[in-house]
């Protein structure tokens, strides 16, 4: 994959969602996740069996009208992220959109299998295309799509210009920095943030966007929805993007976190601000011992996966601090990050998109500069 211009075209990609699922867990170091963390197992409010596999994802009860959807991306793409479903009495709440609409439909279905009670609305974690570009699906079964009141505009900000361009196009000046890298290492760096761009670039390109229509205003979060006998809460957090949310369910210890907790990966700071997301995930950390979290990507998790990530997150830090302190400049500070023997298995969605973005924006903080928004449309 020494030019992606010339290996990944667009009329390559365009073959259709369910053939992408090889390449884009080669270009993501993709491992097969099994849907539950060890020490779950035996939790008696999960089931035993999944109600439904496709393969490319499960779905499987994890409380009392509560299921948890787990994308394994070694099988495909069509989900890629994780999601689920909460049905009450009266109404039930879809979580996410998934990557495809193959993966939304997949959803929805599996849903209708299970019950008949109307659908009060289909729920995006954030704006990001893995979490989005199934919403069609829901916007014509006449779901509303709720999310964060600026989810819509960040999505608009970007993905309808993607659409515009090709992928050479798009991808040159990223190629300028593989022929500019002046190591080894850099260029494989660089070569690995081509590979993420490229898995962003081509689903959007092929899909028929569907926003959010149904802004949810963070000034007046939490908010409850009540459906009945079963409360959902709604919560905002800034870390993995500016447009979090989380759907908790307290009575039973269950939350939705979307990608502010992920399981198995360095965390993706592509639109992320690190220092406000370990912040939020040592919130997490306050809860219940019993909590279940059902994260973006990766196993359904308690409180031991919240203290991985957050260790992880640590790591990073501590060594952007130490070169931070040394003197040593940004741009060779994040070359110089070596990942540890117990991380080595982590999936990484691109080496400038998880330490060199997280190295940036700790250097900025420290330095009293303003935190940079990242271009890269």
């Amino acid at each position: 994959m020494n030019n992606f211009s010339n290996s990944f075209s667009r009329r390559s990609f365009l073959a259709g969602a369910s053939s992408l699922g090889a390449l884009y867990a080669a270009a993501e170091f993709a491992l097969p996740l099994p849907a539950l963390a060890r020490p779950l197992l035996d939790d008696p409010r999960i089931a035993a069996q999944p109600i439904a596999d496709k393969g490319f994802a499960s779905i499987r009860k994890i409380g009392n009208g509560l299921y948890a959807l787990i994308s394994d991306r070694s099988k495909g793409m069509q989900t890629r992220s994780n999601g689920g479903f909460l049905i009450g009495r009266d109404a039930a709440l879809l979580v996410e959109g998934f990557q495809t609409t193959i993966g939304s439909t997949f959803q929805l279905e599996t849903l209708r299998t299970v019950t008949q009670v109307p659908v009060r609305a289909a729920l995006n974690t954030h704006w990001h295309f893995d979490h989005t570009l199934g919403n069609s699906v829901y916007g014509g079964a006449g779901i509303p799509i709720w999310a964060h009141a600026d989810a819509a505009t960040r999505m608009a900000a970007y993905y309808p210009k993607w659409q515009s361009q090709d992928l050479a196009t798009y991808l040159a000046p990223w190629e300028k920095r593989v022929r500019d890298a002046k190591t080894d290492s850099q260029r494989e760096h660089a070569k690995s943030d081509i590979e993420g761009l490229t898995g962003m670039f081509v689903p959007v390109s092929q899909t028929v966007l569907a926003l959010p229509n149904h802004p949810l205003d963070p000034a007046k979060m939490p908010m409850e929805i009540d459906l009945g006998g079963l409360t959902v809460v709604i919560e905002t957090y800034i870390g993995h993007t500016d447009t979090d949310l989380i759907f908790r369910v307290p009575d039973q210890n269950i939350i939705y976190t979307g990608d502010l907790l992920t399981g198995g990966q360095y965390p993706v700071n592509i639109n992320g601000y690190p220092t406000k997301w370990r912040a939020t995930l040592a919130k997490f950390a306050t809860f219940d011992k019993n909590t279940l979290f059902v994260p973006g990507h990766g196993q359904v998790m308690g409180l031991e996966g919240v203290a991985e990530m957050r260790s992880c997150f640590d790591d990073l830090a501590e060594h952007a601090e130490k070169s931070y302190k040394a003197g040593v400049p940004v741009e060779d500070a994040m070359e110089q990050y070596i990942v540890p023997d117990k991380y080595k298995n982590y999936r990484m969605f691109s080496w400038g998109f998880t330490i060199g973005r997280t190295y940036e924006q700790l250097y900025a903080e420290w330095s009293g500069k303003p935190v940079q928004i990242l271009n890269y449309s």
